[in-house]
């Protein structure tokens, strides 16, 4: 399972020209499944990135959480995440997962971020969408379940 989580003053996400999904600070976090991924990665995941403490407090030290600004979350399903280009110029994706797996384990994820008290807004999985953010920093980190699990 791949996270990549952006920092943002703003987000929002639009399917055929309109705004399905939007937030104001907090995370925008793109999300791969991969055909070997699991509920038990699903939830190391989930608790790594609404733990993350990468906001800044009254001294400007990276020091705050998702909690403490009261930040939002725009979730949005990205297979693309698991693009093996290492032959050739066309990527492969056949280490994602199967969409209705991956489907799963995406609203899996965004229910497990819903019952941590947080605002979850999302994209369509699936949909042609079009993101646009307000990177904050600019501040992005990529989580992968092979480096935390």
């Amino acid at each position: 399972m791949k996270f990549v989580i952006q920092r943002v003053n703003e987000a929002s996400v639009k399917v055929d020209g309109k705004i399905i999904g939007q937030i104001n600070k907090g995370f925008l976090v793109l999300i791969g499944v991969g055909q070997d991924d699991t509920k038990e990665i699903a939830d190391k995941m989930v608790k790594k990135l609404l733990g993350l403490r990468i906001f800044d407090d009254e001294n400007d030290k990276i020091n705050l959480s998702l909690t403490d600004v009261g930040g939002e979350l725009l979730l949005i399903s990205q297979f693309t995440l698991y693009a093996n280009c290492k032959k050739g110029y066309r990527p492969s994706f056949i280490e994602a997962g199967a969409p209705d797996m991956a489907n799963e384990m995406y609203e899996y994820i965004v229910e497990k971020c819903r019952q941590g008290g947080f605002h979850v807004e999302t994209g369509e999985f699936g949909a042609d969408m079009k993101v646009s953010l307000l990177n904050d920093g600019p501040f992005t980190i990529v989580l992968d379940s092979k480096d935390i699990c």
